[in-house]
């Protein structure tokens, strides 16, 4: 199992594809189909339809988080209006990469999670820190069997004054910074949130930190070819969990007029 999945999500697993035409055709249908009736209905053990990267980090009020709308089928741009922050509770939002029906099957699991929870009647509800505890169990739990949910995933949430933020991903591998970052945007974006975040915490504004935010987007949508202009922004804070409408990064591209191509250029 490929325990490092982030260039190869939505590609074919080599052993599925004979690309030498090693068995006559008649010989190879007859192995596959008779695998197949053995094992009986089996999910995927490769990422088909996935999403990219998930950025947040920690300002003045709570936590900021945000994630474009686009789940890739392999290389192909597929669904476009894919929500990929995921409210949990009163207090906890989840940004989900990678494999979009693992994705659907953690939020299934968080649900019933939650219901049961409201069912003890007890007072008490889950915040972040469980829901963040939850998941790390979940995903490690998983991989030991070898069969992850292939995702990485930000925890980000505010309960009794203090804000959590918190990562975790396929291998059960969890950490906690002020700025978190998954798939391309941890190369690319997360140095941007690291210069411009990071020591500021406490003092960032929200309009900063939404701007801020809406920078790193529009660099990941330069950059990254599994992105999006289009994206939502949620913030968790003591006030509650806002999740926005779909918001469009402007784009400039008149530079690539000038783009003749590689070589000597004679015209």
């Amino acid at each position: 199992m490929d325990h490092f999945p982030g260039t190869h999500w939505g590609k074919p697993r080599d052993e599925s594809v004979d690309l030498y035409n090693t068995y006559p055709i008649h010989a190879a249908s007859r192995e596959h189909v008779a695998a197949r009736a053995h094992a009986g209905v089996q999910r995927t053990q490769a990422p088909i339809v996935t999403g990219t990267s998930v950025l947040a980090f920690h300002y003045k009020d709570g936590i900021i988080m945000a994630a474009d709308n686009l789940a890739s089928y392999g290389s192909l741009a597929r669904f476009k209006d894919i929500q990929r922050l995921v409210p949990v509770g009163a207090f906890t939002v989840i940004g989900g990469g990678g494999d979009m029906s693992d994705l659907q099957h953690i939020t299934h699991r968080l649900e019933s999670l939650i219901i049961d929870e409201l069912c003890e009647e007890d007072g008490h509800a889950l915040g972040p820190n469980e829901i963040y505890e939850y998941l790390s169990q979940l995903m490690y739990g998983r991989r030991s069997k070898m069969d992850p949910l292939w995702n990485s995933l930000l925890v980000g949430g505010y309960k009794d004054g203090t804000p959590f933020l918190g990562y975790v991903d396929l291998q059960g591998t969890t950490y906690t910074a002020s700025t978190l970052a998954t798939g391309y945007g941890s190369m690319i974006a997360q140095p941007l949130l690291r210069k411009y975040v990071e020591g500021r915490e406490t003092t960032l504004a929200e309009e900063e930190a939404r701007q801020i935010m809406e920078d790193c987007m529009k660099v990941l949508f330069y950059r990254d070819a599994r992105s999006l202009n289009k994206y939502q922004i949620a913030t968790v804070t003591a006030k509650g969990i806002s999740i926005s409408e779909s918001l469009s990064a402007p784009t400039e591209w008149s530079f690539a007029e000038q783009i003749r191509g590689y070589g000597a250029q004679t015209q």
